[in-house]
């Protein structure tokens, strides 16, 4: 970088927001910038991940920023050996979390790590259904073990059958034990979480490539339609949702399900008729598993789940009862998707030698099969596991209350991992010897500091990036995933021209489509929106799906080529432009615009009504 080269602030030039000093203080060491990595730090660019993150992360909650880039950077650097990256590595600054690509350089190193990759990567590839099938398997045996974690109060004696059956082993250790299972057990989940996760990037990546050298003009938007039509586990509770729907109107109980009333109201009306009992019955067979579906991405404590909060998949089911009514069909249009796909595949393929064909259908066998996984995943780790892991949580939180050390169920958030440990450990210390708590009252104190300082930072956006950009990022997960591309970059740092008539964006689904936006920042809020308008988000989880259903078309500030947002609306058919940046800022409910899914622009036409 030159000397007057334009740069993002350097984590040390960015005070702490007011009410915040000694945020630090809050997260492990190494998640913080220092002096002591401030030359690492200052040399490299940091964007803000608000995809999984989107505001200031609690103490206890940062575990998902260490678990995570744990598990990204073993698999990339250490196990299956990318060539030509290393993992991300990560910083919280002002609470929010931010990571840093890290790329291989050395020809020589990336030959060298070539040949590992091919004979590792080439393992799991030959052998994808088996060992997918024995993925899936961990996953769900990782998941009911976390379930089986238990924090029962601890009463005035151990249990007679510590004597009886000659134990040895006070059941207060138990708490500890099984607190440090909960933390390892989140740990290895999020390596499992990769150890597919970046070859289905990575097959992707390389039939995207291929397809970049052999048609140079063909844009990203065709060759995502090339691997479209997929069936996944990701569609599930959306599925879910348009058959409770569908019940509802054959069971003539829509009435009662959408109505007004609470959710808690609605089960007791449903409940007093054969019908509704019958209905009752296929929510409850819903549940388990497919409700424990976050609003958001499930990276922190204090977010919702289907299962917490019923109204949410009651409003979908009522929205779908409503349009099935009207006579609309809800299928998704998947052999439109494959039909299409199939022309664009033929017409592409046409155009290459013999060779290059056999080459080209490999590599889009390769890409296909890995793909699933991408937008799968998540309902494994994201939703399944962590619904379990912050439900422990905050049952470890409850213990704390009856033990007489916290004053809230959610203090236990306002520590970091291991100063829990240290207070499980004075807990169970003092209660064997039969003295108080040392620590409350210290505890107490830190805890009230910090839900200022939390709310303090909170209370602020991130800035998008820290550091010193790249001339351009050609890293394939920061662009396909989180949509943080040269122009985005460039945008960040105003040197872009900005134009008062349009955003732009990555193209995420085709098609164009002229209507007034409607905002939305919450799941909750998706009811608001009205068939015909343009949803507008900072971003879109899986379980925005009812939306994608009744949007015509969709705008991100945040995401790429392979965000969800992005696969969802090809799948739905729904135009789509992610990545644009600021479109929650730029535009307000009611606001005419024209979205163009195939160009990757959303123009301005009118200001809202």
């Amino acid at each position: 970088m030159t000397e007057n080269a334009p740069r993002f602030p350097f984590f040390h030039e960015v005070p702490a927001p007011a009410g915040a000093e000694g945020w630090e203080s809050m997260y492990p060491y190494y998640l913080v910038p220092s002096d002591e990595t401030r030359a690492q730090e200052d040399s490299g660019f940091w964007f803000a991940d608000t995809m999984h993150w989107s505001r200031g992360v609690h103490p206890f909650d940062s575990i998902g920023a260490e678990a995570v880039y744990l598990g990204a950077g073993q698999n990339s650097t250490r196990i299956f050996v990318l060539p030509t990256a290393l993992g991300l590595d990560v910083r919280v600054k002002n609470g929010y979390v931010y990571i840093r690509p890290t790329a291989v350089t050395d020809p020589a190193e990336i030959e060298a790590r070539v040949a590992q990759f091919q004979e590792r990567a080439g393992h799991y590839y030959a052998n994808w259904d088996d060992l997918y099938a024995k993925w899936k398997s961990k996953l769900t045996a990782a998941v009911e073990k976390m379930r089986t974690i238990t924090f029962p109060e601890l009463g005035e004696y151990d249990p007679i059958e510590v004597v009886t059956e000659a134990r040895g082993v006070s059941t207060s250790w138990d708490v500890i034990a099984n607190y440090h299972r909960l933390i390892d057990e989140f740990f290895v989940i999020w390596q499992h979480h990769f150890e597919f996760l970046n070859l289905g990037y990575g097959g992707y990546i390389v039939f995207f490539q291929f397809c970049k050298q052999a048609f140079p003009d063909i844009s990203d938007q065709d060759i995502a339609r090339m691997v479209a039509g997929v069936d996944v586990l990701a569609f599930r509770p959306d599925d879910e949702l348009r058959r409770l729907a569908q019940l509802s109107v054959d069971l003539d109980v829509v009435s009662i399900v959408s109505s007004d009333a609470t959710a808690a109201d609605r089960f007791a009306a449903l409940a007093q008729i054969e019908a509704g009992q019958q209905w009752l019955a296929e929510y409850e067979a819903s549940k388990d598993p497919w409700f424990s579906y976050f609003a958001e991405y499930g990276f922190t404590h204090d977010q919702e789940t289907w299962l917490s909060d019923p109204s949410i998949p009651l409003q979908g089911i009522a929205r779908y009862a409503a349009r099935i009514t009207s006579g609309e069909d809800l299928r998704r249009p998947v052999d439109q998707l494959r039909s299409e796909r199939d022309e664009i595949v033929t017409e592409y393929r046409g155009l290459l030698s013999d060779a290059e064909a056999a080459q080209f259908d490999e590599l889009l066998g390769l890409s296909r099969m890995v793909f699933p996984f991408i937008e799968e995943h998540n309902i494994y780790v994201e939703h399944w596991a962590h619904a379990v892991f912050w439900q422990k949580a905050k049952e470890l939180g409850a213990f704390l209350v009856a033990s007489g050390f916290a004053r809230a169920d959610d203090d236990v958030f306002y520590l970091n991992r291991f100063e829990v440990d240290e207070v499980l450990a004075d807990v169970v210390q003092s209660w064997a010897i039969g003295v108080p708590a040392r620590g409350r009252e210290r505890w107490a104190r830190t805890i009230d500091e910090r839900r200022v300082i939390v709310a303090a930072l909170q209370a602020e956006s991130a800035p998008p990036a820290y550091g010193v950009p790249p001339v351009e990022v050609t890293d394939p997960f920061a662009v396909m995933n989180y949509g943080v591309t040269t122009e985005r970059v460039r945008s960040w740092l105003g040197a872009a021209s900005a134009s008062e008539e349009e955003l732009t964006g990555i193209p995420g689904a085709p098609g164009v489509y002229e209507g007034a936006v409607r905002v939305l920042r919450h799941e909750k809020d998706i009811a608001l929106i009205e068939p015909g308008e343009i949803l507008v988000a900072p971003i879109t989880a899986p379980s925005w799906a009812a939306a994608f259903s009744v949007a015509a078309a969709v705008i991100t500030d945040i995401g790429g080529m392979m965000s969800h947002a992005s696969i969802v609306c090809r799948e739905y058919g729904v135009p789509a432009v992610v990545g644009t940046g600021y479109a929650t800022a730029r535009l307000k409910t009611g606001q005419r615009v024209r979205v163009d899914g195939n160009t990757g622009v959303v123009t301005l036409l009118g200001e809202a009504a």
